[in-house]
């Protein structure tokens, strides 16, 4: 059990590393990688159910892990990535090693997301980006009016119909919609 008490801890990692890419929007404290991921997740589990895919959990699953490779290596957002490069394939296979089976499962799912080589990891990659549209969304509507070129930039690399059509949807919604009028149904 070491090695799997091991990846828990590491995996709390997540929580302490930051989306860094938001600071170049200004964005003083930005939500962390575990954040990001619990979100991804959940919006990879849609996309899933909306593009009729028979597991959608599997979907829900490689968002989970799709980001455990920064536990190692960092966010590195797009302008670092112009002078740094480092290997995230080889971060995750030294992470899931040692826990076997598991372990090669977890990496299997990592790749499928990177390769965009099964249907669910096409799904799980655009919930990827499009959690990073709703969050820039919601900086955008935060005062960092920057934040929206992530939302322009995200809207080309995605593949699936339900992703273009819920992009949309998040371009043109509040992101405080949701609660206005609740408060008034007591």
């Amino acid at each position: 059990m070491d090695p799997v008490s091991r990846f828990v801890f590491e995996l709390g990692q997540l929580r302490r590393i930051r989306h860094e890419g938001w600071t170049l929007a200004g964005v003083e404290k930005p939500e962390s990688v575990a954040e990001h991921s619990l979100r991804a997740a959940q919006i990879a589990y849609l996309l899933a159910v909306m593009e009729d895919h028979e597991n959608p959990a599997e979907a829900c699953a490689m968002a989970v892990f799709h980001d455990v490779g920064e536990t190692r290596i960092g966010d590195l957002h797009k302008v670092a990535n112009r002078y740094v490069s480092a290997d995230e394939q080889r971060a995750v296979r030294e992470q899931t090693g040692p826990l076997g089976e598991m372990g090669s499962a977890i990496l299997d799912l990592w790749i499928q997301v990177e390769e965009g080589s099964s249907t669910a990891g096409v799904i799980a990659r655009d919930a990827d980006l499009l959690e990073m549209a709703a969050t820039a969304r919601e900086y955008v509507e935060a005062g960092h009016p920057s934040a929206a070129s992530w939302i322009d930039n995200i809207a080309p690399r995605l593949r699936t119909p339900s992703a273009r059509r819920l992009l949309q949807s998040l371009r043109t919604t509040s992101p405080h919609s949701w609660w206005q009028g609740l408060k008034e149904m007591d």
